[in-house]
């Protein structure tokens, strides 16, 4: 091979390795953000945190990989250590997270204290809020070494070419950026809907096969070869060790933050589904828990409480109960309350499709006696010959349904919190105005309203919000559940009688519940008398605005304590 051809090999070689690393290091960003969202719980400020320290961290290690005196070896070393980040970031992060958790109820036991004297103050905070900020460690740490990058690239390519590039940067970082989009395009079509440890693992194998190419093709320019070699191997071993177990350890970690046993824990591509089972005794139906990204989504204790109220109310106030339209709810509990009061018609639409097969047919998914349980609870309602169950994003599906001339005699919209920005455009003035052109002109709308006692701004914002959409008669009513605490929904009408007004003409529930009876339900719509005095300068929330979702986000700060 000529000099020149040579040159030519090595140069593609280096413009292909910077393309597939700067996709690697997009993917690093995407993967550190999205676990530290759910880990954090403030998904959007904590994605953009995470992005924005990657990226000035990026541009310190830029300035710092000038000290690097042979570019070479430097970039060598550099993969192996971005590699080894790379993949076990994220199960260090969750063991710390764990450890940490755990760590007062081990002291506690050692020392036989009560339980309600954990010690969770002094040395136990602070190494609890430590953990907490790892991801923003590794984040600076991986941002750092990747910055590296270009500038070693840039001093390889003079040095084969033997003189200065005029056009060097240029080449660089259009291969960077083209790299960057191809990696974004992985990351959405394919790393997100795998295990996170697995995609932490294959990002840092793409580093050590750019390390191991590098090798082959510079081992004359290397020094400690056999070092970097024996790495290289021991580094590839460990990664397909964290590929086939990193999720079984990652789970495992995970389980320990839960009080009850873990006896389910799924990942979907939109979320971490988990079930917890508490044993009541021989005589008594143990307890089954069901979270999302590890937040409570119902209690088999207490779910009959919320359910009823998010349903009862609104059948009871509605003037004919036949269409009904479900906007979340896909573990079918709102839907078997509904078919319980006659409905002949449901349109349940719901974004997770894997959730809603594991909730339609419990038997092939889950094990044999929580999928029992399970199917106890739902009593099979997502599988019922009157329910038209839709697996897409509700905030897109209405408009088919409005296109189709549908037309309902009461909406429930069971959905999480407004926790994430995604969740907020479902709780805006765009979302409600259209589920209003398909409510009766005499039906009801009930929506689920986080505490109205620790969540009280957001709360009143989702009541002025639905007002804003053109609902007539709109009011709020809470209970506590004892699984969630103070409780709140809201319920509204387009003409006529308030849901309330309506409620205050029956003298019982057409439908028995096993807890609510029609003085509780009409007793819930009593507030303090100063709560709704600052209604006014509550916001509402349009399409974009994010009011509720801020509203919402200060609110769960407050309450942990975490400064904005």
């Amino acid at each position: 091979m000529t000099h020149q051809r040579r040159v030519l090999v090595d140069d593609t070689i280096l413009i292909l390795t910077m393309a597939l690393l700067a996709g690697c290091g997009l993917i690093y960003e995407y993967l550190l953000s999205h676990y530290a969202g759910r880990v954090l719980g403030v998904m959007e400020s904590t994605i953009y945190t995470m992005i924005g320290l990657m990226i000035v961290a990026m541009g310190v290690g830029a300035f710092a990989a000038r000290k690097i005196k042979c570019p070479f070896n430097g970039f060598v070393w550099l993969e192996v250590i971005i590699a080894l980040f790379g993949c076990s970031a994220i199960l260090f992060i969750g063991g710390a997270i764990a450890i940490t958790q755990l760590l007062p109820q081990l002291v506690a036991d050692t020392f036989n204290m009560p339980p309600d004297a954990l010690p969770r103050g002094g040395i136990f905070k602070s190494l609890s809020w430590f953990a907490l900020k790892l991801p923003y460690v590794f984040g600076a740490l991986l941002g750092f070494f990747i910055g590296m990058e270009i500038p070693l690239i840039a001093k390889i390519r003079e040095h084969i070419h033997q003189k200065h590039l005029q056009h060097n940067l240029g080449t660089i970082y259009g291969a960077d950026y083209i790299g960057a989009g191809v990696g974004a395009a992985i990351w959405v079509l394919f790393l997100l809907a795998i295990d996170i440890s697995k995609a932490g693992a294959i990002t840092a194998g793409l580093n050590l096969v750019a390390g191991g190419v590098f090798i082959s093709r510079f081992w004359a320019h290397l020094k400690w070869r056999k070092v970097l070699v024996s790495l290289h191997v021991v580094l590839a071993i460990l990664m397909l060790i964290i590929f086939q177990q990193g999720n079984n350890w990652l789970n495992q970690m995970n389980n320990l933050l839960y009080l009850d046993k873990v006896v389910y824990s799924d990942k979907t591509r939109y979320q971490q589904l988990t079930f917890t089972e508490r044993n009541m005794g021989v005589e008594n139906e143990s307890v089954i828990n069901f979270y999302l990204n590890g937040r409570l989504q119902f209690s088999s204790l207490d779910e009959e409480i919320y359910h009823g109220y998010l349903v009862y109310p609104v059948m009871a106030s509605a003037a004919r109960t036949d269409k009904v339209l479900i906007i979340g709810g896909g573990d079918g509990l709102a839907l078997r309350d509904v078919l319980n009061w006659g409905a002949k018609e449901v349109t349940l639409v719901d974004l997770d499709q894997q959730l809603l097969d594991i909730f339609a047919e419990p038997d092939k998914h889950l094990p044999q006696d929580l999928a029992r349980k399970i199917t106890s609870l739902n009593q099979s309602s997502l599988t019922s010959d009157k329910v038209e169950v839709i697996g897409a994003d509700a905030f897109l599906a209405i408009d088919d349904l409005i296109a189709n001339r549908k037309r309902y005699d009461a909406i429930l919209v069971d959905l999480p919190d407004p926790s994430h920005p995604d969740l907020n455009k479902l709780y805006s003035v765009n979302f409600y105005a259209r589920l209003n052109q398909l409510l009766s002109a005499d039906g009801v709308i009930g929506i689920q309203s986080t505490s109205p006692y620790h969540a009280k701004d957001s709360f009143i914002a989702i009541g002025n919000t639905l007002a804003a959409a053109n609902f007539l008669n709109v009011e709020q009513y809470h209970d506590n559940v004892p699984s969630f605490g103070e409780w709140g929904w809201t319920i509204a009408s387009k003409k006529g009688l308030s849901p309330l007004q309506r409620l205050e003409r029956l003298s019982a529930l057409p439908v028995e519940h096993t807890w609510l009876t029609m003085p509780i339900i009409r007793s819930a719509f009593n507030f303090p008398s100063d709560f709704f005095l600052n209604k006014n300068e509550i916001g509402i929330n349009y399409l974009g605005s994010h009011t509720i979702y801020q509203l919402h986000q200060k609110a769960w700060r407050d309450q942990q304590g975490i400064s904005p």
